[in-house]
């Protein structure tokens, strides 16, 4: 399955590490070098025209992107379960 991260962006599902809150989550010193590093690395695409809500960490093998996104976790939490077939 894939999950919809906004603006036409999709992402395996079974590549997805992690979804956070931006808000919650960018008030310690260590997310925002772990940000600023994967930003100065190339490893950052920003798929919202708005103030992002979230970042997404995927990966797969070694390679790791981080995708920031206008939509909220909780938003994309519904997405995913949404999508599952049971």
């Amino acid at each position: 399955m894939y999950l919809h991260l906004g603006q036409n962006v999709v992402v395996p599902e079974a590549e997805i590490i992690g979804i956070f809150d931006l808000d919650n989550t960018t008030g310690s010193i260590i997310t925002r070098k772990f940000l600023g590093n994967a930003e100065k690395a190339g490893s950052v695409i920003n798929v919202s025209d708005e103030l992002p809500r979230s970042f997404i960490i995927s990966g797969k093998d070694k390679d790791v992107t981080i995708y920031l996104s206008q939509l909220s976790p909780q938003t994309l939490l519904r997405r995913s379960e949404t999508m599952r077939f049971e």
